[in-house]
């Protein structure tokens, strides 16, 4: 019997719905808020101070849940850079990761104790991951299986030309002109109104007039597979992109012009719709249960008597775990400029939305914000800033680059104990 027409309209207009609210999905959702619910129910009974193993379940718990719904984030969001393509795609991504690091950093200030140096101990825990624990791994997989890849080397430079004054104002100037190493209230206001101003340029540029400078120049000696959904279907396929010039002329190869991102939000209006909706229900758990993993881990942290800077390290690992998984499977494929997109722009990000979001707070509740860093780690930053530079000044990227910057984060490992 055939299908009436509004029968088979209905039917594609659900497919993309199913492949969009995947078993996997439900789950996270259901185990994000379904946590969220018991800890709420749960009342006082897990206030601290807990007795230590309680303390130990509770917090992995929290933690696990976390983890498991920002997998579930940046899964949705890994969807739509594919669908939007660069750079906006990876602008997804890289921001949906940092509403999860100003989320657990604020939840940390406004939570019990005392907390002024978390925001510069996430800040220079996620500087030091990014650039050298993720990029040197992902340069160091990606050089070893493909040996050299070259980057677009107008756009890496764009990301540190951004780096190095937003570092110098987040975690070295307060050293030098603020007091006790926080800013004073009427250098907050500029250095906010200057950072946001310089980021947001940086937006502008990136999605407008420079777009081609954060695109793929080369994926290695063939063209590379990259997986991308397909609309209403829950799969991935592979589609081939040019590699550059040929082996044997020397000539590029022109792909077929993409789709203007206005074109694509037109056409795919409700697959993007749907994607947004999905990642905004899949953070609303991280930033709920945020403010109970504050809480436990403060109280971990003092009972073991660790170094107050593992707090923001922690958060660090939380926040990145999975878009350095992103990273590094990036690498693998021979797309070094998305890792460069992913992990230069997570930082950007970082500094130019926390930085501000936290001072704002600090107006708001009163609180001084240290930010000034020890000699020790501006050193390290100094060195991490200078290394990169070198990296992506080269034609071509290796698996010995990854290697220096690997070292660096052991250094950088030795001195958070020291």
């Amino acid at each position: 019997m055939a299908s009436s027409p509004a029968s088979s309209a209905t039917s594609q207009g659900s497919s993309p719905v199913r492949s969009i609210l995947t078993p996997a999905a439900l789950v996270r959702l259901g185990v994000g808020w379904g946590t969220f619910l018991a800890l709420a129910l749960s009342g006082p009974l897990l206030e601290p101070p807990l007795p230590g193993p309680l303390l130990i379940i509770a917090l992995a718990v929290i933690v696990g849940v976390i983890l498991l719904c920002s997998f579930g984030v940046v899964h949705e969001a890994e969807h739509l850079a594919r669908r939007l393509g660069d750079p906006y795609g990876t602008l997804v991504l890289t921001l949906s990761i940092v509403l999860i690091e100003v989320v657990l950093i604020a939840a940390v200030m406004l939570g019990p104790g005392e907390h002024a140096t978390i925001a510069r101990d996430s800040v220079m825990a996620v500087s030091m991951i990014i650039l050298n624990a993720v990029i040197g791994l992902s340069l160091l997989v990606g050089g070893l299986r493909h040996g050299g890849l070259a980057h677009n080397r107008t756009g890496a430079s764009a990301y540190l030309a951004l780096l190095v004054p937003l570092a110098a104002m987040a975690l070295a100037l307060p050293a030098v002109i603020g007091r006790n190493g926080a800013y004073t209230q009427g250098q907050e206001i500029p250095i906010i109104v200057l950072t946001l101003a310089l980021y947001v340029f940086f937006l502008v540029r990136q999605m407008g007039p420079q777009a081609s400078d954060f695109r793929e120049v080369d994926a290695g000696p063939a063209s590379t597979t990259v997986s991308a959904p397909v609309a209403g279907a829950g799969t991935m396929v592979s589609t081939s992109t040019p590699a550059g010039p040929t082996a044997t002329t020397g000539t590029f190869t022109t792909a077929p012009a993409a789709p203007s991102i206005r074109d694509t939000l037109t056409r795919h209006r409700g697959e993007i719709i749907a994607r947004v909706a999905l990642l905004v229900a899949t953070v609303l758990p991280i930033v709920l249960l945020s403010h109970d993993m504050a809480a436990l881990l403060d109280d971990g942290l003092e009972r073991l008597g660790a170094p107050v800077a593992l707090s923001g390290v922690l958060i660090a690992m939380i926040v990145f775990l999975p878009e350095a998984i992103t990273s590094v499977r990036a690498a693998l494929g021979g797309e070094i400029q998305r890792v460069s997109n992913l992990c230069h722009g997570a930082l950007v990000s970082t500094v130019g939305l926390t930085i501000p979001a936290v001072l704002i707070i600090g107006l708001l509740t009163g609180q001084d914000v240290v930010l000034a860093e020890s000699p020790a780690n501006l050193l390290l930053l100094g060195v991490t800033l200078l290394l990169s530079v070198t990296t992506l000044a080269a034609r071509k990227v290796t698996a010995l680059h990854g290697a220096a910057h690997l070292v660096v984060f052991a250094v950088y490992g030795i001195a958070l104990f020291s």
